[in-house]
């Protein structure tokens, strides 16, 4: 029904102006730059609306930026309730707390994309944008086995619990399968550097030896390596991140034993989403369904393709 819906407002502004509004509002949920992925995130979602509305005359854009899951909540009712919005763009801050509100608007005939961090019920959205977070833990994995092909103990980081960070840590799983690779211990550290350092220093106090640690995220693996430092710790061997951040891709590009390679997750998919949306709500482009953007591994080789200087992640 959401799409007969959306396709009788698409008729209706189409009558003329007695019949809809002169503009449809188009409302962007994101999670706060708590972090430097989300720095990034939060960069081209303002960069895209910024373009957006000069392209499309028709179409208002309203941002939403949110530090934890009650105020993404808040800000969304916010925007039903007082813009009216015809569309609704989230990335949500975790995917269980937005499930039912975001649900509650696509039950109101609001377009509904959702971006990276799926919601924890399927067919909610319209349309879905996101890195391939089973990708992303599978090439992670296979290049950690291709590291140690005698295999070894290394320790995990994970992100925030959401359903990309399960897939991620799913696909990580089955790469190093029967490998000889032993997971000592995993941790949550929430794509934080402050936490992830937390993590580490009670993962290096708790295990004498480490080869290797897969911090699955570029901010938390500057948190690790800060720990490894600071305890002067010599048995690690590499850390492997993930997201492409400018830093650790010029240290990858500079040959740093530990940090040899990175596997991006590029957070311009906010700028897709939302320019797809907006597609949407003025053409009759077909835009539902699912968008997935391949992780690829880079390494000294081809890092210099991967490198973006002026990019605030």
């Amino acid at each position: 029904m959401k799409h007969l819906k959306y396709t009788a407002a698409a008729l209706a502004l189409l009558a003329g102006p007695a019949l809809a509004q002169d503009t449809m509002v188009i409302g962007v949920s994101i999670p706060a730059a708590t972090h430097g992925w989300a720095g990034g995130m939060n960069f081209h979602a303002q960069q895209a609306i910024d373009r957006l509305e000069e392209v499309y005359p028709e179409l208002d854009f309203v941002l939403a930026t949110a530090s934890d899951p009650a105020k993404q909540v808040s800000d969304i009712e916010d925007m039903v309730a007082t813009r009216g919005i015809s569309a609704l763009v989230v990335l949500p801050f975790e995917s269980e707390p937005l499930t039912g509100p975001v649900a509650s608007v696509a039950d109101q005939g609001v377009w509904i994309t959702v971006v990276d961090r799926g919601l924890s019920q399927e067919g909610i959205e319209d349309l879905y944008v996101a890195g391939d977070n089973p990708g992303f833990g599978r090439v992670s994995g296979e290049y950690m086995v291709d590291m140690m092909p005698d295999g070894g103990d290394i320790v995990v980081l994970r992100g925030i619990p959401t359903t990309i960070d399960n897939e991620r840590v799913e696909g990580f799983e089955a790469a190093i399968e029967g490998s000889g690779i032993n997971v000592l211990g995993m941790e949550h550290g929430n794509w934080n550097r402050d936490d992830s350092f937390t993590v580490m220093q009670d993962f290096l106090s708790r295990y004498p030896e480490i080869d290797a640690v897969w911090a699955s995220d570029d901010d938390m693996a500057v948190g690790v390596l800060a720990a490894i430092e600071a305890a002067g710790r010599e048995d690690i061997q590499f850390v492997l991140g993930g997201a492409g951040m400018k830093e650790m891709i010029q240290r990858v590009a500079d040959g740093d034993s530990m940090v040899p390679a990175d596997v991006t997750y590029p957070p311009a998919m906010i700028a897709t989403a939302i320019e797809m949306t907006a597609v949407g709500m003025t053409s009759s482009t077909p835009v539902s369904g699912e968008m997935i953007i391949g992780s690829v591994l880079v390494t000294q080789e081809n890092a210099d393709g991967y490198y973006f200087p002026d990019s605030p992640f």
